[in-house]
């Protein structure tokens, strides 16, 4: 029963609904021993001779007004329960997807998609289950078994009630044994789920390259032994849970048994009358449920305590970007580089070394270098996704953990190197970060961005809607919706983190030139493998291996006799040969 002390915060906050709804239930359980009551009565007075009409239409009447009421009663509690359970999970899955959106990459870095889509669905659906159906079968066991071993003993024997009760304490016994190996078995059943869930989100997302390479056997094969594995494990839970019923029914035979032999001796010794064997056996029928919900019970809590602790545990995460600057202010200005080292969580190597250098404001800074060289990492120090390295990032002035990071970030328009498209309209694609944006104003980052042309080719223009992740768009047309995105911002800083890779050299050099044209005062940092891209910039810098090992401008660059003027020369040597040089 953990888990209802670990969900204590929100009985209290919401304890009068789960009060009223106790109220309720307790009252329905009251209201259930007044029908045995009466069909004792009235076989005895039908053994007696004794049962006239009125009498019986008194009776019925009673009945009629009992089952009137247990249905209103029913229906209110459920609201009150079931719907305070609904506000849990919502409240929940809230929390759960805020919390997702303050994680910095390195937490989706050690976790899978479709695990946290489990956590968010199918976990929160079983905790739902614990703070709704969960308290009503705890609430109503316990006032219905109760109330109707009070009755069975005060108003007919308590001698029989006793003797019936002789086998509940080995259900009690067998039930927590049950409850202890479900916990354990529905964890791993949703781990199984978790693991199945990332294969299908996996697998859908990949669709494109499983064809290509003609995969689609050997991934269906895979997919198959996943599914296997949660059926597995889920059988596995469906076994302890089929323990439930069959012990609870045996016990409560035992009790029936014992009740009849020794209710029938009493009668004959006039212990006790027919009607009241009667109605005893009746109530030990209303006992039944109790027991029933009792095992149930088990079950339902053992499930909620296991996705309440994968959920916590979740939540229990700390952030890793702690949002605790004072300015509210959207930085400007000078932006200087002052890193010692840096490396990756759970990495020794590090990733970058002594990086120093200042980019003034209104400049246009390229970063260089092979793969894996740090270009990236670079550029998502300044947007303030990793931490933990020696040195500080200022802008403006001011190191960036000063400013608040939605006034940080609000001031960079970045376009990645891995562009993500939603399933939406070109027109919602590109207004992202402001949908209120006028169409004119869309139009014009297109423009900007050389793909408007391209937009309105489609039989829809800008209402056209692309796939998930732009599916249905060429590597250069998602590129330059990316960089429309960005440059409706219009940010004090425009990051091109590889931007341009998939667009020719002459759309490339019509997007720099509008860049130049229109941004002119805001600073501009562009990362390339292609040189052209970055020629034109006020600085240039070469990393390798994480280590600056060339600065300057183009013109200073090419007197040297270093990596990047016989990158250059290289380049356009392959150039010349794709024009037939």
């Amino acid at each position: 029963m953990k888990v209802f002390l670990d969900l204590k915060w929100f009985f209290i906050q919401e304890k009068k609904s789960y009060i009223t709804g106790a109220i309720l239930l307790l009252l329905v359980a009251f209201l259930q021993l007044i029908p045995p009551k009466v069909v004792g009565i009235v076989v005895d007075r039908i053994k007696g001779h004794s049962l006239i009409t009125e009498d019986m239409v008194k009776w019925i009447l009673i009945l009629i007004l009992t089952a009137l009421s247990m249905y209103g009663l029913r229906f209110v509690w459920r609201i009150m329960i079931f719907g305070s359970a609904t506000k849990l999970s919502r409240l929940l899955r809230n929390e759960l997807y805020h919390h997702f959106t303050k994680m910095s990459p390195a937490f989706y870095q050690k976790r899978r998609v479709g695990d946290l889509m489990a956590h968010a669905t199918n976990d929160i659906q079983a905790i739902q289950q614990t703070a709704g159906v969960g308290v009503l079968t705890l609430v109503d066991s316990l006032a219905t078994g109760g109330f109707v071993i009070l009755a069975m003993a005060f108003t007919i024997s308590w001698k029989l009630t006793l003797i019936a009760l002789i086998p509940m304490p080995l259900m009690a016994i067998l039930t927590s044994y049950y409850g202890t190996l479900l916990h354990k078995r529905f964890h791993k059943a949703q781990e199984a789920f978790s693991a199945l869930n990332d294969k299908t989100q996996e697998s859908v997302a990949g669709i494109k390259v499983l064809k290509t390479f003609g995969q689609e056997k050997e991934d269906i094969e895979s997919f198959r032994l996943h599914s296997e594995e949660v059926v597995q494990k889920n059988i596995s839970v469906a076994r302890v849970d089929s323990l439930f019923d069959p012990t609870i029914s045996i016990i409560v035979g035992i009790s029936f048994f014992l009740s009849i032999v020794f209710g029938s001796k009493f009668v004959i010794t006039g212990g006790m009358t027919i009607g009241e064997l009667i109605s005893f056996t009746t109530y030990l029928g209303l006992l039944i449920w109790p027991m029933l919900a009792f095992g149930w019970l088990f079950n339902i809590v053992e499930r909620g305590r296991a996705s309440y602790d994968r959920v916590a545990a979740l939540l229990n995460e700390k952030v890793d970007i702690e949002n605790s600057g004072v300015l509210e202010q959207a930085p400007t200005g000078d932006i200087d580089y002052r890193i010692f080292s840096f490396s990756y969580p759970g990495e020794d190597v590090n990733t970058l070394e002594e990086i120093h250098f200042s980019i003034q404001k209104g400049q246009t800074i390229g970063i260089v270098g092979k793969t894996g060289a740090g270009k990236t990492t670079l550029l998502k120090l300044l947007l303030r996704e990793f931490e933990g390295y020696k040195g500080e990032v200022r802008y403006g002035g001011n190191v960036i953990q000063n400013y608040k990071l939605r006034y940080l970030r609000d001031c960079i328009g970045y376009v990645p190197q891995d562009h993500f498209l939603f399933s939406a309209t070109i027109q919602e694609n590109i207004a992202f970060s402001n949908p209120m944006t006028l169409v004119a104003q869309v139009q014009s980052a297109a423009a900007q961005a050389h793909i408007h042309e391209d937009i309105s080719r489609f039989p829809n223009g800008y209402a056209t809607v692309v796939g998930e992740r732009g599916v249905s768009l060429s590597g250069g047309q998602k590129q330059r919706i990316s960089i429309a995105r960005a440059l409706l911002m219009d940010p004090e800083i425009l990051i091109l983190d590889d931007s341009l890779s998939a667009v020719d050299s002459k759309t490339e050099e019509s997007i720099l030139t509008s860049l130049k044209q229109n941004r002119a005062g805001k600073t501009t940092m562009i990362t390339s493998h292609r040189l052209s891209a970055i020629q034109h910039a006020d600085l240039i810098i070469v990393l390798e291996a994480g280590k600056i090992i060339e600065r300057g401008s183009h013109l200073e660059l090419m007197k040297e006799n270093g990596w990047y003027r016989e990158m250059y020369l290289s380049q356009q040597l392959e150039k010349l040969v794709e024009h037939g040089g």
